[in-house]
Protein backbone atom coordinates (compact mmCIF):
# COMPACT_ATOMS: atom_id res chain seq x y z
CA UNK A 1 0.00 0.00 0.00
CA UNK A 2 2.40 2.67 -0.98
CA UNK A 3 1.60 6.43 -0.05
CA UNK A 4 2.75 9.26 -2.51
CA UNK A 5 3.55 12.12 -1.97
CA UNK A 6 4.61 15.07 -4.73
CA UNK A 7 6.24 18.75 -3.54
CA UNK A 8 6.36 21.13 -6.25
CA UNK A 9 5.91 25.30 -6.54
CA UNK A 10 3.36 26.99 -7.46
CA UNK A 11 1.60 27.26 -10.09
CA UNK A 12 1.87 23.61 -11.95
CA UNK A 13 -0.93 22.55 -14.21
CA UNK A 14 -3.52 19.31 -13.69
CA UNK A 15 -1.30 17.95 -16.97
CA UNK A 16 1.82 18.05 -15.08
CA UNK A 17 0.90 16.86 -11.80
CA UNK A 18 -1.09 13.79 -13.67
CA UNK A 19 1.84 13.08 -15.96
CA UNK A 20 4.15 12.85 -12.92
CA UNK A 21 1.44 11.09 -10.29
CA UNK A 22 0.62 8.63 -13.34
CA UNK A 23 4.21 8.00 -14.26
CA UNK A 24 4.93 6.90 -10.39
CA UNK A 25 1.58 4.51 -10.25
CA UNK A 26 2.71 2.71 -13.76
CA UNK A 27 5.68 2.12 -11.92
CA UNK A 28 4.16 1.11 -8.92
CA UNK A 29 2.18 -1.15 -10.53
CA UNK A 30 5.41 -2.92 -12.63
CA UNK A 31 6.39 -3.98 -9.30
CA UNK A 32 2.81 -5.62 -8.52
CA UNK A 33 1.46 -2.58 -6.77
CA UNK A 34 -2.77 -2.99 -7.51
CA UNK A 35 -3.60 -0.63 -10.20
CA UNK A 36 -6.36 0.56 -7.17
CA UNK A 37 -4.09 0.85 -4.50
CA UNK A 38 -3.46 4.56 -5.47
CA UNK A 39 -3.31 6.73 -2.39
CA UNK A 40 -1.45 10.05 -3.50
CA UNK A 41 -1.44 13.35 -2.62
CA UNK A 42 0.08 16.95 -4.17
CA UNK A 43 2.00 19.84 -2.20
CA UNK A 44 1.86 22.86 -4.30
CA UNK A 45 3.82 25.78 -2.68
CA UNK A 46 5.03 29.01 -3.12
CA UNK A 47 8.48 29.41 -4.36
CA UNK A 48 9.50 30.39 -0.47
CA UNK A 49 7.49 27.34 1.36
CA UNK A 50 9.75 24.93 -1.30
CA UNK A 51 13.42 25.75 -1.40
CA UNK A 52 15.81 23.92 -2.94
CA UNK A 53 19.31 23.96 -4.62
CA UNK A 54 19.63 24.32 -8.44
CA UNK A 55 22.72 21.58 -9.03
CA UNK A 56 23.58 19.44 -5.40
CA UNK A 57 24.78 17.43 -5.31
CA UNK A 58 26.34 16.90 -8.99
CA UNK A 59 23.48 17.50 -11.78
CA UNK A 60 24.05 17.31 -15.31
CA UNK A 61 21.42 20.12 -16.06
CA UNK A 62 20.53 22.58 -13.00
CA UNK A 63 17.22 22.47 -11.34
CA UNK A 64 14.41 25.06 -12.44
CA UNK A 65 10.87 25.58 -10.87
CA UNK A 66 9.47 22.35 -12.02
CA UNK A 67 11.80 20.24 -9.60
CA UNK A 68 9.18 17.82 -8.21
CA UNK A 69 10.47 16.12 -4.64
CA UNK A 70 8.97 12.54 -4.32
CA UNK A 71 7.99 11.05 -1.16
CA UNK A 72 7.07 6.96 -1.22
CA UNK A 73 6.10 5.18 1.90
CA UNK A 74 6.52 1.21 1.24
CA UNK A 75 5.84 -1.59 3.71
CA UNK A 76 9.29 -2.60 4.66
CA UNK A 77 10.72 -5.55 2.96
CA UNK A 78 11.45 -4.00 -0.44
CA UNK A 79 14.61 -4.65 -2.20
CA UNK A 80 16.75 -2.18 -3.63
CA UNK A 81 16.65 -3.90 -7.09
CA UNK A 82 12.68 -3.17 -6.52
CA UNK A 83 13.16 0.16 -5.80
CA UNK A 84 15.63 0.82 -8.55
CA UNK A 85 12.84 -0.56 -11.01
CA UNK A 86 10.26 1.48 -9.58
CA UNK A 87 12.80 4.78 -10.33
CA UNK A 88 13.82 3.10 -13.92
CA UNK A 89 10.00 3.01 -14.31
CA UNK A 90 9.53 7.01 -13.25
CA UNK A 91 12.33 8.69 -15.35
CA UNK A 92 11.35 6.65 -18.37
CA UNK A 93 7.82 7.29 -18.35
CA UNK A 94 8.32 11.08 -17.57
CA UNK A 95 11.74 11.24 -19.84
CA UNK A 96 9.50 10.41 -22.69
CA UNK A 97 7.29 13.18 -21.73
CA UNK A 98 9.98 15.60 -22.06
CA UNK A 99 10.70 16.12 -18.01
CA UNK A 100 14.11 16.83 -17.36
CA UNK A 101 14.59 13.70 -14.87
CA UNK A 102 17.43 16.29 -13.55
CA UNK A 103 14.46 17.82 -11.82
CA UNK A 104 13.04 14.93 -9.85
CA UNK A 105 14.48 13.85 -6.30
CA UNK A 106 12.78 11.01 -4.82
CA UNK A 107 12.68 9.76 -1.60
CA UNK A 108 11.65 5.94 -0.25
CA UNK A 109 10.39 5.32 2.99
CA UNK A 110 10.01 2.09 4.48
CA UNK A 111 7.36 1.13 7.40
CA UNK A 112 6.94 -1.93 8.76
CA UNK A 113 3.69 -3.65 8.24
CA UNK A 114 2.13 -3.80 11.62
CA UNK A 115 2.16 0.49 11.35
CA UNK A 116 -0.38 0.14 8.65
CA UNK A 117 -4.31 0.35 9.27
CA UNK A 118 -5.82 0.92 5.49
CA UNK A 119 -9.16 1.14 7.08
CA UNK A 120 -10.93 0.69 10.09
CA UNK A 121 -8.98 0.55 12.63
CA UNK A 122 -7.64 -3.01 11.30
CA UNK A 123 -3.82 -4.03 11.12
CA UNK A 124 -4.03 -6.65 9.03
CA UNK A 125 -0.35 -7.73 8.85
CA UNK A 126 0.20 -7.75 12.55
Amino acid sequence: MPIVTITVRKPKTAQFKAQVLGAIQASLVDIGVSPNDRFHRVLELEEENFQFDASFPDLQTSRTADFVLVEIVLGAGRSVKVKKQILAGITKRLSENGFDTENLMVVFQDIPWENWSPAGGRVPHA
